[in-house]
């Protein structure tokens, strides 16, 4: 094998708060709306922060059948329904067996929390709502086991589609999304895989998340501003929303595609993570380790920092993310940080943990597709510390050929990924 195995985007699918579609979740973005609201799914009211992102969805409406809602977690139907929509999106045809070598078809997704929902909900069931300190395990779903295994998101993609090349599911915290399609870009670049169904799922919305993140302190208290209560870069923000969904990308050998006369959103083209091996929680105010990522990314892509266009920011909203980004974009950028668009779509869609690393990805390629910067929603009063070009409220028209999006997770990981517009790689 000669020359550098290129890897293209050849299909995006997404499930997330307020657009449950590719389509829907662009417009939401272009018009920069919230899909923030206070938490449905369980009584909230003893809860510090009682507002999340939810996802409306009907999963009987999107292909999934009887049995596979029995056996499957919510993280897991996220992940099946976004596979489906790119891999339509594709243009591939994975059920037949005809046109791809499914030998080379590979699966990479990302979850940070697994079956957190079917868990606690099992455990509900076999302690009697917690009374009994000794469960009854007769009470336990028969399928209690893929629940336990986060990894049973990846199994089920990889069945759906006939995937026997290599099957992982990563979980590393909140950068997971973005370490999960970097890890499927490697298995193309090193000759592992021709295709990979690439991204991550979470559905984190339960008491036991919620108070989780109540304990630390890192979710917004804003309940009576539920829809305005994400604000990440404004001197009023008080922590992030959590939120649920899914995103999904087919990732292809770039020849591969062409052969097909495929659709290229843009190419894969560098990917670095780090890790600051300093506190679980923390991060150090000069934003090192985030900018290293962002330097290895980008020298793995062949790009020069002056060329970058836009960046797709972590931008959770607690105090200390955003000012550590904002220093590590500085640092990696130079002068040239101040002249970049950089957002954050968690001001409309929340956090949803491991899989907005992915929804996020799959947000640049369709700002890269159509030429529009998503918008940072709810800036009002930007924090002095936090100076960059953050595209307040209204999404902005502007060419972009080179995208970096980054992540910051719990237990010091940080990620970068930087993608180019179909050719301009070399």
């Amino acid at each position: 094998m000669t020359g550098r195995r290129r890897v293209a985007v050849t299909g995006v699918g997404v499930v997330a708060p307020g657009g449950p579609t590719r389509e829907s979740f662009w417009q939401l973005l272009v018009d920069g709306r919230t899909a923030t609201r206070p938490i449905s799914f369980f009584d909230a009211s003893k809860f510090r922060s009682r507002i999340a992102a939810e996802v409306d969805i009907d999963f009987s409406a999107r292909g999934l059948t009887t049995k596979e809602l029995a056996r499957t977690d919510r993280f897991v139907r996220f992940a099946m329904v976004a596979a489906d929509e790119a891999v339509a999106d594709s243009g591939l045809d994975l059920t037949s067996g005809t046109g791809v070598d499914h030998d080379r078809l590979a699966v990479s997704l990302g979850s940070a929390v697994g079956a957190t929902m079917r868990l606690e909900d099992e455990y509900v069931q076999v302690s009697d709502s917690g009374r009994d300190w000794v469960v009854d395990p007769a009470y336990g779903s028969r399928f209690l086991d893929r629940a336990l295994v986060p990894s049973s998101g990846a199994s089920e993609v990889a069945a759906r589609f006939h995937a026997h090349g290599p099957a992982s599911l990563m979980s590393t915290g909140c950068t997971s999304g973005l370490d999960a399609v970097g890890y499927g870009f490697q298995l193309i670049e090193d000759g592992d895989a021709d295709v990979v169904i690439a991204g991550a799922s979470d559905a984190p919305i339960s008491p036991i998340s919620v108070a989780c993140f109540d304990a630390i302190r890192a979710t917004s208290s804003r309940n009576d501003e539920a829809a305005t209560a994400s604000r990440p870069f404004d001197a009023t923000r008080d922590g992030f929303v959590m939120g649920e969904g899914g995103a999904v990308l087919i990732l292809e050998e770039l020849e591969h595609a062409r052969a097909r006369g495929a659709h290229v959103y843009c190419e894969v083209s560098g990917f670095a993570n780090r890790c600051n091996a300093f506190h679980m929680t923390g991060l150090r105010p000069d934003g090192t380790e985030m900018s290293r990522a962002i330097d290895a990314a980008l020298a793995q892509a062949r790009v020069d920092p002056s060329a970058v266009d836009y960046v797709n920011a972590h931008g959770s909203g607690t105090k200390q993310n955003d000012r550590h980004e904002t220093a590590a974009v500085k640092r990696s950028l130079g002068q040239r940080a101040y002249e970049i668009p950089m957002t954050s779509i968690k001001s409309m869609v929340g956090h949803s943990l491991g899989a907005i690393g992915s929804i996020e990805l799959a947000a640049c390629a369709l700002a890269m597709e159509f030429g529009v910067v998503p918008p940072t929603a709810n800036l009002e009063n930007p924090d002095p510390e936090c100076d960059l070009d953050y595209v307040p409220k209204t999404a902005r028209d502007q060419r972009i050929d080179v995208a970096v999006s980054v992540g910051s997770g719990f237990g010091g990981f940080q990620s970068a990924v930087a993608l180019t517009a179909p050719g301009r790689s070399a």
